[in-house]
């Protein structure tokens, strides 16, 4: 009997949490603001067929072809078809911010697709809905160059400053409670420097910047600050600053390495791959001359008989 009781607190268990699971995969909590967020670019034939090549690219391999209802079923929860009511009831605002955060299986395209790729990408999906009319956002990309930054490092409480401000017409406007992130430029990449914050009501937004990142010879970073803003988009900046430990190492294309450019390859990696070649190259010799000499006495004994 205990047995029997054990094993179906256990069901229960599992049922109740895969039906948490699938509520929490369709239910999503986007702030006000967010829903209200509308594309600066039309959504046209053109932008929606850019988009499908986006979507074709991204999120066929999970969602499938729209309308054709066949998502990957074996993820669960099973992706929707995009083209469905469900999808098509949610805002312009609400995809973007589902396409930027992303949930479980999906992950974030915030950094892998531009802010473009991301409304081209919503204008395809819109196109499935003929009742569907578009709320042109008043954001013009080209007051991004109005961004200006300042960067700053205070050595004693090891805080980098990010200061974002834009000038307007009308005078210095502060990029208020904007995302933001900061980077530090890598060989292979860039390495995100504490966690994404929000600037203040002026502009601010500081990060702690760990102890032991190495720099150069003089301890300069190459670092990447990111902010993201409703009219002014994502604007990027870079700046080097004192902020690492200095490093006196040759960099990794000074010295010989497999994968430096030919010139700098690995002695013994030339070594082998000059001999493969004269290898490959005297073997096919060596067939040719005896197909030569075969010929050669196949013609000789003709002209005998």
């Amino acid at each position: 009997m205990n047995k029997k009781n054990i094993g179906f607190k256990v069901f229960t268990i599992l049922v109740v949490s895969l039906f948490c699971l699938q509520t929490f995969a369709q239910s999503w909590d986007i702030p006000a603001d967010k829903k209200a967020k509308n594309s600066y670019i039309p959504f046209t034939a053109v932008t929606a067929k850019t988009g499908e090549e986006v979507y074709t690219k991204n999120c066929m391999s999970c969602h499938g072809n729209p309308t054709k209802g066949n998502s990957l079923k074996s993820l669960k929860p099973i992706p929707p078809d995009l083209s469905g009511a469900v999808t098509q009831k949610r805002t312009d605002g609400d995809l973007f911010y589902i396409l930027n955060v992303g949930r479980l299986i999906m992950p974030s395209f915030k950094d892998i697709l531009t802010d473009d790729q991301r409304w081209e990408l919503i204008a395809y999906i819109r196109s499935f809905n003929k009742q569907y009319v578009q709320v042109l956002s008043k954001f013009d990309p080209r007051k991004s160059k109005l961004v200006k930054f300042t960067l700053a490092y205070d050595p004693v409480t090891r805080l980098v400053r990010v200061d974002v401000k834009a000038t307007e017409k009308t005078g210095i406007v502060s990029l208020k409670n904007d995302e933001v992130v900061l980077f530090a430029k890598r060989y292979f990449g860039r390495l995100q420097i504490d966690k994404t914050l929000h600037t203040n009501s002026d502009g601010i937004a500081s990060f702690k910047f760990p102890k032991d990142l190495p720099g150069d010879k003089l301890g300069n970073v190459e670092l990447i600050a990111k902010v993201s803003d409703d009219n002014y988009g994502e604007v990027e900046y870079q700046k080097k600053l004192k902020v690492g430990i200095p490093t006196d190492k040759p960099s990794l294309t000074q010295k010989r390495a497999i994968w430096n450019v030919v010139e700098k390859a690995p002695v013994w990696l030339i070594i082998t791959y000059t001999s493969c070649i004269i290898f490959v190259g005297l073997f096919l010799l060596y067939i040719v001359f005896n197909l030569w000499k075969l010929k050669k006495s196949g013609t000789i004994n003709t002209i005998k008989s």
